[in-house]
């Protein structure tokens, strides 16, 4: 069964007024709001402080193009509810663009050559498993195939974009390019193993309860080309899951940069920033919504980059037939494109357009039990612990001409998009564009309940490190500090109930 495909919140259309945000959108076909619309979607999206009864529509995670949550390894892989039969029929084109298994060249197969020939997978399905989230090796015999590491090093104030204040220049690394490789192609050698090293550490909480964390340390092993840089910065990579990235690419910039206070003028200990990134597809700087420090403007950027970085497929955004190579790496750079016969890319505007409406239409499961005594109690717990200063529960889209799946939703991604200082147990001393080495993007929590039944393991966080909600949040530092030692300290009673919430979104 199919959600309805709309709500009495989102009928309520008037005339429409100029509306300017302080970072252009192009890559939306906005209709302005109204002055009307403005008022009330202030008010539907003003935080709950009565947690008796859930707040309306909250079930509706994605607005109309919620899905119902399934109970198997499908649930994030499901089109968005409402993009009706023809947009189905893309959506599943694109999916098969997704899982396809791309090869070397030359081959008989000339829309599918062009691997690598360094690559950390090959296909974006690999990485992002039934559209879910990685998970750093489990063991000596596991790859790290859902993992890398990126890798830069630090750069000059020449190297900077100018447009972008506070921009913090990083080159880079001269040999290994921007991250790790760590599989090639024959005759190729990989660029290193990924090796982590975990030690334990035991954190008592209030009733006699203990957690028990582990401290990951990163190691480029096995290098290929020989040492990194000895100013090199690597920061690990996991997949992030899929869900709902075209409404996040549909809230209002306006809206998110609403939410930052970079002085914490309000004194809460809470100063979110946006990060502004350049942007390739549209040669300007643009708010960045994607990727683990929000280094990514758009779906379709983060899906190039992704196809060239992870695959070394070439394409209209990022066109080396070598991927990440490096004019180091000369047998690389030498090495038969998949770009040298009728092709100009290895995948062409057409096939990344595909992938990109599949990404941007992966829907989000519904909530469940959101009436649930418990659930509701966790509900409370979150709100008034706090967390919601940076995992803002809900946001109305832009409507949007010819784009009805993300237009005008309410949604609920309990997320600022915003960088937050996470504190040295998280840092991973690594810049990209204006978030400094300590900064991260608040992450989405919509369909972190399901994370179990669809990837088959709990590990969170940029890195996978927490083996669970609960230790996820005993991570939080910097400006989450306070709310992390409210969940020590408060009754396990508490605690239990804000697990419980997290698990039903």
């Amino acid at each position: 069964m199919r959600f309805q495909a709309s709500f009495p919140f989102f009928l309520l259309l008037g005339a429409v007024t100029a509306q300017a945000g302080p970072l252009d959108e192009p890559h939306l076909p906005i209709i302005p709001r109204t002055e009307d619309e403005t008022a009330r979607i202030t008010g539907v999206t003003t935080p709950a402080t009565d947690f008796d009864a859930p707040a309306r529509f909250e079930e509706m995670s994605a607005g109309a193009a919620t899905v119902r949550a399934r109970g198997n390894a499908d649930a994030f892989s499901q089109p968005s509810a409402n993009i009706g039969f023809e947009g189905e029929l893309e959506f599943k084109v694109g999916n098969g663009l997704f899982k396809k298994i791309w090869v070397s060249a030359p081959s008989s197969t000339l829309a599918s050559d062009g691997l690598g020939p360094l690559f950390n997978a090959r296909s974006c399905q690999r990485c992002h498993l039934k559209d879910g989230r990685g998970h750093p090796p489990e063991g000596p015999d596991d790859t790290a195939i859902s993992m890398f590491l990126r890798v830069s090093i630090p750069g000059s104030p020449e190297d900077g974009i100018a447009e972008i204040e506070d921009y913090i220049a990083t080159l880079p690394e001269p040999t290994y390019g921007t991250q790790l490789q760590d599989f090639a192609l024959p005759g190729h050698a990989a660029e290193y193993r990924l090796q982590i090293d975990y030690d334990e550490i035991e954190v008592p909480l209030s009733g006699g309860e203990i957690a028990h964390l582990r401290a990951p340390t990163y190691t480029a092993a096995d290098l290929g080309y020989g040492p990194l840089h000895p100013d090199a910065m690597l920061s690990p990579r996991v997949a992030p899951h899929m869900l709902g990235m075209g409404l996040l690419e549909a809230i209002p910039a306006a809206d998110i940069l609403a939410n930052a206070d970079e002085d914490d003028a309000d004194g809460d200990g809470i100063s979110g920033r946006a990060n502004i990134v350049w942007s390739v597809q549209h040669d300007m700087p643009m708010l960045g919504r994607f990727g683990w420090k929000a280094g990514n403007p758009t779906v379709m950027e983060q899906t190039a980059s992704a196809f060239v970085g992870d695959i070394g497929i070439s394409n209209p955004l990022f066109t080396s037939g070598a991927g990440e190579c490096t004019d180091l790496q000369a047998d690389c750079m030498a090495a038969r494109h998949g770009d040298g016969d009728d092709r100009v890319f290895e995948i062409d505007q057409q096939g990344l357009d595909l992938v990109t409406f599949y990404s941007k239409n992966l829907a989000v499961p519904a909530r469940r039990d959101v009436d649930d005594p418990e659930v509701l109690d966790g509900k409370r717990v979150f709100y008034e612990t706090g967390c919601i200063s940076c995992h803002t529960p809900s946001f109305v889209t832009h409507r949007l001409e010819g784009e009805l799946a993300q237009s005008f939703q309410l949604i609920w991604p309990y997320s600022d998009l915003l960088l937050h200082d996470m504190g040295e147990g998280l840092a991973d001393h690594r810049p990209e564009a204006r978030a400094d080495g300590y900064e991260w993007r608040t992450p989405p929590l919509w369909g972190i309940g399901l994370t179990e039944t669809v990837s088959g393991h709990t590990y969170f966080l940029h890195d996978g490190r927490a083996r669970s909600l609960l230790e996820a949040i005993l991570w939080h530092g910097g400006e989450a500090q306070a709310q992390r030692d409210a969940v020590v300290d408060m009754p396990p009673k508490d605690r239990a109930a804000l697990i419980r919430f997290l698990e039903s979104l």
